[in-house]
């Protein structure tokens, strides 16, 4: 069923449709027995949220520590580490910045009018301050933390972890391979989680068609076009960055990592073509020693196409439900997304979990996801396409700054032996580009 996942989703999603129209014909929209089957059929897309939640504590704190304890602290690999990390984060911060200023522009949200099953806690959006943000941040508790599903809190106590583990080295060797082991269990369990996605998908579509009639589907045509044009904006506005960089060899390297990038569209999954992705870059012309260090971490650090859809659906959400959110939250959801999203690169849909705690955190209604259920898998597709082009010009990039970017090869080549030598051995054995 994995290998389908989709197919599944899009029989759910017009079964949904089909249920849901047989119900608002079959029943007056005033009528009770129609909020009633509906409250049932949210059952579905309820649990499914139940379960994702569940997961998010244990797969945060075991990927940041793995992480970081894994990281190592050789002078060459901090300086490539460094410049890939300030790319990472100012990636991340056009990214997010940008998916804001589209939703706040088309305002694709706005005029559902949903009800939320729940309210929306103590804590209102109007007044979350920037003192309670940051107080919020650090832990008392780490098992505190992990029951209150705290995101920011778990990642503090993860990055003093896993910084700690690094320091005191063996001693340390059994967490870091427990905490690997949790990593391994928790995509497991994921994997099983999303296997009941398409029935999440069947009862968010019918509840929702049911209630609202089928004018609610042209909204979801509206949000997948303007979440479309913004990735193209972005992927332009990424080449572009490229450019002042490698210059024409920017949209040289676009020819090469086509097809990477075709195959995680496919699939809609980053990691999908990381592989071939390895292949290309040795045929651009960065070696091995770089790409090694700098792809994998990027596919952890940098999903440009997943952060600006985190915070494009996040704030859609708010609006679907009528709830006005000042910038100054908006930007406090920014910042939160920005530190929420980093390590769980491996998780099949994994902005689904990160939308699910930037939500919790804020306490706006985390059932406002099931819109997004539906459509998700489409998106999931093009975001997935613009992270691997980020993550491809970023290592370029970085390679480019290194002094290390070797003479282009034919594309369709056969596959280069890739150099053994570690990144801490700087130019030795590289046939450096004379023209970079």
């Amino acid at each position: 069923m994995a290998k389908r996942l989709t197919y599944f989703i899009l029989i759910a999603l017009v079964a949904g449709i089909v249920v849901g129209y047989g119900l608002h014909q079959a029943f007056d929209p005033k009528d009770p027995a129609l909020a009633t089957i509906a409250d049932i059929l949210k059952l579905l897309p309820d649990v499914f949220l139940r379960l994702i939640k569940m997961i998010i504590a244990p797969l945060i704190m075991a990927t940041i520590v793995t992480g970081i304890a894994g990281m190592g602290d050789s002078t060459a690999l901090g300086r490539i580490g460094g410049k890939a990390l300030v790319w990472f984060v100012s990636s991340s911060l056009v990214s997010l910045l940008l998916g804001m200023v589209l939703v706040n522009a088309f305002q694709p949200g706005a005029g559902l009018a949903l009800s939320p099953a729940t309210g929306l806690g103590d804590l209102a959006t109007s007044q979350l301050t920037f003192r309670h943000f940051v107080i919020e941040i650090f832990p008392t508790s780490a098992l505190d933390a992990m029951a209150q599903n705290n995101v920011l809190q778990l990642l503090v106590f993860s990055v003093f972890a896993g910084v700690g583990l690094s320091a005191i080295g063996e001693k340390g060797r059994i967490i870091v391979d427990f905490a690997d082991a949790v990593v391994t269990l928790m995509l497991q369990i994921t994997g099983y989680v999303m296997s009941v996605s398409p029935l999440a998908v069947f009862g968010a579509m019918a509840a929702i068609v049911g209630v609202k009639g089928l004018g609610i589907l042209a909204t979801y045509g509206v949000l997948v076009t303007e979440f479309y044009g913004g990735l193209i904006l972005l992927c332009l506005l990424t080449l572009g960055a490229g450019a002042l960089f490698l210059g024409k060899r920017a949209f040289t390297l676009f020819r090469y990592i086509r097809e990477p990038v075709l195959i995680s569209f496919s699939t809609a999954s980053s990691e999908a073509s990381l592989p071939k992705m390895f292949e290309q870059l040795d045929r651009f012309g960065v070696p091995r020693r770089v790409s090694g260090f700098v792809l994998p971490l990027g596919y952890a650090f940098n999903l440009t196409g997943s952060m600006m859809y985190a915070s494009f659906a996040s704030i859609f959400i708010a609006q679907a439900y009528g709830i006005h959110l000042p910038i100054s939250t908006q930007l406090l959801m920014l910042l939160t997304l920005m530190v929420s999203s980093k390590g769980i690169a491996g998780v099949p849909r994994a902005s689904l979990v990160v939308i699910a705690a930037t939500l919790n955190q804020f306490h706006l209604p985390v059932e406002g996801i099931a819109l997004l259920l539906a459509v998700d898998t489409f998106l999931d597709m093009g975001r997935s396409a613009t992270s691997v082009l980020g993550n491809a010009v970023a290592t370029a990039i970085v390679t480019k700054t290194e002094g290390m970017l070797q003479p282009l090869m034919d594309p369709e080549a056969e596959h280069p032996a890739a150099p053994h030598d570690t990144v801490e051995h700087g130019l030795h054995g590289l046939n450096v580009d004379p023209n970079q």
